[in-house]
């Protein structure tokens, strides 16, 4: 088994899948990239038994053959080459032996018939997708997800399917995020849970792509390809919460307001809130909005005015800061509408402008009670 490839271009495809390994695998294959040749096409894949990640390099060959071979010892040697081509072959004494333009390196492989096969979607349903609008999706839910354990369809993104629109949703039961795209639609009505781990994957390896995705889905996995990509995971098991039901639908109070202007003065008071609770207290009145915080046990307090537009009844109301400014993050528009009903109910952001066409973006952030 012998073939030539471009160290640059195995460098980038392996440092990809490098994600997928965990630090500390149940399997010692599992901590190897599995090389498949065939021919000039050379197959490279990862795994965690949950979620494997493939792709495909063109290589100078005309063998065939399949090795698993050590991620580590690989990444940090690639690392450190400049652009050149590279030539593997095997030996008898069961290492790899990598030829570069100034030195050999010698590396044990293990049989590659062992490395574990990625679970198959047997009778899919399919869809295609824009890359982009992928990208998107998991960009604006994701970190809306949670960690608890305990709770396991609440830590994977939503994905929620239609004739009509997409829907994604993420929630912790603190905050929610609801993108959903009115001008995209599926051939059947699905619903199923994305774990983290391969929707961040994709993230990275998705941004600054403009392509089609393919997606097959079943009702234990999923698949996604796009271009010499493919990766396929195992669905979150569960019956995902009924979260139009936590969405208020009446809010009359409404306030348009700067985005970064905002987003910069909660950053700003919010050093100066309880390390515990890391609340600020919105007080909006007319045209202006005073956000403050203030930390009892240390005598530490801000308070900032900010102009903005409000329709409503005046209205004090307490926010967890640090929730506030992670979705305050992950929107690019220039101003956003913050529509609320009570102290006690959650507050709905919602981006103004700079959106695409048939997207909209439904932001809930669960308000913390206000100590006088």
């Amino acid at each position: 088994m012998k073939f030539i490839v471009s160290s640059e271009a195995l460098l980038k495809e392996l440092q990809i899948l490098g994600g997928v390994i965990n630090s500390s695998n149940t399997l010692p294959i599992l901590d190897n990239f599995l090389f498949h040749l065939n021919g000039n096409q050379l197959i490279l894949t990862a795994s965690d038994l949950e979620t494997t990640m493939s792709c495909t390099l063109d290589v100078e060959s005309e063998d065939n053959g399949m090795i698993a071979l050590p991620a580590k010892i690989l990444l940090d040697t690639l690392k450190t080459f400049p652009e050149q081509p590279l030539t593997f072959i095997k030996t008898e004494n069961n290492s790899l032996e990598i030829s570069a333009n100034n030195g050999k390196y010698a590396v044990a492989y293990l049989n590659g018939e062992d490395f574990p096969r990625s679970a198959q979607v047997k009778d899919p349903t399919q869809i295609k997708i824009n890359s982009k609008v992928m990208s998107a999706a998991i960009n604006a839910t994701l970190f809306a997800s949670g960690n608890d354990d305990l709770r396991p369809v609440m830590s994977g993104v939503f994905f929620q399917f239609s004739s009509t629109e997409l829907t994604f949703v993420a929630t912790d039961a603190h905050k929610l995020v609801k993108y959903t795209r009115k001008d995209l639609s599926a051939e059947s009505n699905a619903e199923f849970i994305m774990p983290k781990k391969p929707l961040q994957l994709l993230k990275n390896t998705l941004h600054g792509v403009d392509d089609n995705l393919f997606i097959e889905y079943n009702e234990t996995n999923a698949e996604f390809k796009s271009g010499n990509l493919s990766l396929t995971c195992r669905l979150v098991e569960g019956k995902y919460p009924n979260y139009e039901a936590v969405i208020p639908k009446e809010n009359p109070n409404v306030m348009q307001i700067s985005r970064v202007d905002f987003l910069n003065s909660v950053r700003r008071v919010s050093i100066f809130s309880n390390k515990t609770t890391h609340q600020v207290r919105l007080k909006i009145a007319g045209a202006e909005l005073q956000i403050s915080a203030e930390d009892f046990d240390y005598s530490n307090k801000a308070e900032e005015r900010l102009d903005c537009e409000y329709k409503g009844d005046d209205l004090q109301i307490g926010f967890n800061s640090r929730f506030l400014i992670e979705m305050l993050n992950n929107l690019s528009c220039d101003e956003i509408k913050l529509s609320m009903s009570l102290p006690n109910r959650a507050g709905i952001i919602t981006p103004i402008g700079n959106i695409d066409e048939g997207e909209d973006i439904t932001m809930l952030v669960m308000p913390v009670m206000l100590n006088e």
